[in-house]
């Protein structure tokens, strides 16, 4: 797994192994952020459910602001953090150790892309949803990975359903207010 490009272009990220772990294709990470390439210099990164952080760290490569990384697991944490450090982007990012849904239920900060990779089946992306549709600008975009067969709503709040993706057995799902779609 590396960063395709940008200030860290081609650095190696590290990622947790064993069966419980599911990190974001290359090919999936490619198209997410070919379809919001021209948005994502100078704004606020979510990276939520984080995991290894590569979605966050490309963001931050490709010109992002800031980001914020939130993963309940203590061992995704310190990988997200030795990721940064070895991409040279620590100074950009915030890393939390808590539950994505505690942190959005506390968050005051309003960001301008959400990615969402919670894991499948848990319910968790059925909750955090509509949380983060109140808790991003509204000329966010909200990107949601799940499982192909999971069920996600057409709309959350004033955020609707702007494009799908299925990339095998893993659909990505790209929100929009509803005023900018």
């Amino acid at each position: 797994m590396r960063v395709i490009t940008g200030s860290a272009r081609g650095r190696k990220l590290i990622t947790l192994e064993g069966e419980d772990v599911r990190p974001t294709t290359s090919k999936i990470k490619e198209a997410v952020f070919s379809a919001i390439q021209f948005e994502i210099e100078g704004r606020t990164f979510l990276d939520l459910f984080a995991g290894s952080g590569q979605m966050g760290i490309e963001a931050l490569s490709r010109g992002a602001k800031s980001a914020v990384f939130v993963d309940a697991s203590r061992k995704s944490v310190d990988i997200i953090r030795k990721n940064l450090n070895s991409a040279g982007l620590y100074d950009k990012a915030r890393v939390l150790h808590t539950d994505s849904l505690t942190y959005l239920a506390s968050a005051d900060e309003e960001f301008d892309i959400v990615y969402l990779d919670p894991p499948f089946g848990s319910g968790l992306l059925q909750q955090a949803m509509p949380i983060v549709a109140e808790k991003v600008k509204k000329t966010a975009v909200i990107i949601a990975e799940n499982a192909e067969k999971e069920e996600i709503l057409q709309n959350y709040g004033e955020f609707v359903l702007d494009r799908q993706k299925h990339y095998g057995k893993i659909k990505i799902s790209m929100y929009r207010h509803r005023d900018f779609v």
